[in-house]
């Protein structure tokens, strides 16, 4: 703070931090109790509740001590949401309050009924801290980002953020504006969202998306021999396709290997994130740099970085490729590398999806993906070993569904939930309020338009093909019209996706698997491994995220939003069951996704056992059920 600031500039300055800590810590602790529930660390049936009211209690019996939640409230699928200070009453009749993530650890990890790894409390502990200090910064950021919005949508005369954002800037450049500004919150079910251990507080403000960052992308050479490219079946060579699309880039990039005495031809321009490139490629990677393998000068390009922080657009006027690249950044709970698995696989589901999409008018008229058009990963020639390309690799993703003709606009679904600027409502409910009002009626029918448009090409894709989108916030846009209703679903990323190969085998396509010893294969024999990604993705951390957000938003009477979900779950079903396999499959499928308990990833305790298993789930009551 500045010593020559005057004394009540600075009193206020100390209070506002004061209070930027104090939400930070009471969003993070929120969260945590909310993982703790939903993953069964913490007994829902062990609370003690008044007749009335939302104070509960829960008995600690190995600490003989109670947990006092003097506000929490009950949502469905077993989400218990804390909306109030928590206390803690010992067996001296001592009482004291948690304030911080931390302190409810520290009172609770006696109590689970788990076996944590040696380090794992610390490394918890350290991450929901490292996301509480980050969570100040973005959230003083978006005080003065907000301000400044409030400005020139005031100046411009527009009623709203989107309506502003459509008015000023590229359909590509206004979808990405509104995809960094719906990266504050994160992950539903993560209690580290904002763990980035491995950045200093300036890098985390320069890097990421929840602060309208701007960040550089180095083009680099790779030895052709030292590469595998991945493609679709339309393109040529990398190098034809590089070109095309980065003309200006390419330009510059091979002249810099002239100069360099280096000619063009037996090298492959690669990508690299600007921090990754100074803090872990040129170590790790400096046996490659000696031996003239590897090449880290040339050209940059400006990019904005998405939501998922490492996923890149450049930030230029005509829509260029999105730009995929590894970080070795501990975030949200693992390093954020780019391995074949996704190289391999990324282009060859976009083809399989592309395919059927273009015999499929049903799903064509829904459903629109960014393709993934070509990748590359350092691949050693005579060994092919890709291991440690997983840190040196890209993945390049179409953008020109961006760039809108037909006046509707992209909107990333996790932006939806996120404030707006003017008036601090989700910015979902400007797009309801476009139809003139926000009466029940009008609800009601937005949300059943939405929920429409996110379930029928997500089933179709998945009862007809077996093709699992991983369809929650992050990946999922909607397209919207002028009127603010919902059109089609815009999916993106298909490298890590799951497949159950019989049913597009049987409609008669095909694709070439990815298998290695050392990861888990994209294919299998276990549909429910794939049924599992949908619930999870689509109606666990989006659909559900959603009616809970329009459920704080508005008192409907006489129906609840999950009654909707169900409906057009079964209307979806209903659709499919005349070109479903057999009806027996439908059944099954039906009495998961509508009566079962729904599977979702056991994050909070795969991180406390420092993922000794990387598929660890656990199950919530299902909220369609129980709207029945």
């Amino acid at each position: 703070m500045d010593e020559r600031m005057p004394s009540a500039a600075k009193g206020e300055a100390q209070a506002r931090d004061a209070q930027l800590w104090k939400n930070a810590s009471r969003n993070g602790l929120n969260r945590l109790v909310r993982c703790l529930f939903a993953e069964g660390l913490l007994e829902r049936d062990g609370l003690l509740w008044p007749c009335d009211g939302h104070q509960a209690w829960l008995p600690l019996w190995q600490s003989r001590r109670v947990l006092h939640f003097t506000d929490l409230r009950r949502a469905p699928a077993g989400i218990l949401q804390n909306r109030g200070p928590i206390e803690v009453l010992d067996g001296t009749h001592g009482r004291h309050r948690i304030c911080d993530p931390a302190s409810l650890i520290s009172q609770v990890a006696p109590a689970l009924p788990i076996s944590p790894a040696p380090d794992g409390l610390d490394n918890l502990l350290r991450d929901i801290d490292n996301s509480v200090r980050n969570d100040v910064l973005a959230r003083s950021h978006r005080e003065h980002w907000s301000a400044a919005l409030r400005g020139r949508i005031a100046k411009a005369g527009a009623p709203g953020l989107l309506a502003y954002l459509t008015m000023s800037l590229p359909p590509h450049l206004a979808a990405m504006t509104l995809d960094q500004w719906g990266a504050l919150e994160g992950h539903p079910f993560y209690p580290t969202s904002k763990a980035k251990p491995g950045l200093s507080p300036r890098d985390v403000r320069a890097l990421s998306p929840e602060f309208g960052a701007r960040v550089r992308v180095r083009v680099t050479a790779l030895r052709k021999e030292w590469v595998y490219v991945e493609k679709r079946p339309h393109i040529g060579s990398y190098s034809d396709w590089f070109s095309q699309h980065f003309p200006d880039l390419w330009h510059d990039w091979a002249e810099g290997l002239k100069r360099r005495r280096k000619s063009p031809e037996d090298w492959l321009p690669l990508p690299v994130h600007s921090w990754h490139l100074e803090n872990f490629v040129r170590r790790e990677f400096a046996s490659e740099i000696a031996s003239g393998v590897f090449d880290p000068d040339g050209p940059d390009i400006l990019t904005l970085p998405s939501m998922s922080f490492r996923t890149m657009l450049p930030d230029t006027q005509e829509p260029r490729p999105f730009i995929k690249l590894p970080v070795a950044i501990w975030m949200t709970s693992e390093h954020r590398t780019l391995p074949a698995k996704s190289i391999h696989m990324g282009p060859r589901l976009s083809s399989l999806v592309s395919d059927i999409l273009s015999t499929e008018m049903d799903l064509y008229e829904s459903l629109e993906i960014f393709t993934e058009e070509l990748g590359a990963i350092f691949h050693h020639p005579e060994t092919g070993d890709e291991h440690p390309g997983r840190f040196l690799s890209v993945v390049y993703r179409n953008a020109d569904t961006l760039a809108r003709d037909d006046g509707l606009l992209p909107v990333t679904v996790a932006a939806l939930l996120t404030p707006s600027p003017i008036d601090g409502r989700p910015l979902v409910c400007e797009l309801i309020a476009r139809n003139g009002d926000e009466c029940d009626t009008t609800v009601l029918s937005f949300f059943h338009a939405y929920a429409r448009t996110v379930i029928r090409p997500t089933l179709g894709m998945y009862l007809l093909y077996g093709i699992a989108f991983e369809a929650h916030q992050q990946n999922s846009v909607i397209l919207f019209d002028e009127t603010g209703r919902p059109r089609k679903l815009l999916i993106r990323d298909f490298g890590d996706g799951f497949i159950f190969p019989p049913l597009f085998n049987e409609r008669g396509h095909s694709l070439k698997p990815f298998s290695r010893k050392e990861l888990l294969s994209t294919t299998g024999d276990d549909i429910s491994l794939v049924r599992s990604l949908v619930i999870d993705a689509c109606f666990i951390c989006h659909l559900h995220e959603v009616a809970l957000c329009l459920k704080e938003q508005y008192l409907l009477t006489g129906t609840s939003f999950w009654r909707v979900l169900r409906e057009e779950a079964e209307a979806a079903f209903d659709a499919l069951r005349p070109r479903m396999l057999s009806d027996a499959f439908w059944l099954e499928e039906r009495t998961a996704f509508l009566e079962d308990p729904w599977p979702t990833r056991s994050v909070l305790r795969m991180h406390l056992e420092r993922y000794r298993d990387g598929r660890v789930e656990h199950k919530l009551p299902n909220p369609l059920a129980e709207a029945e």
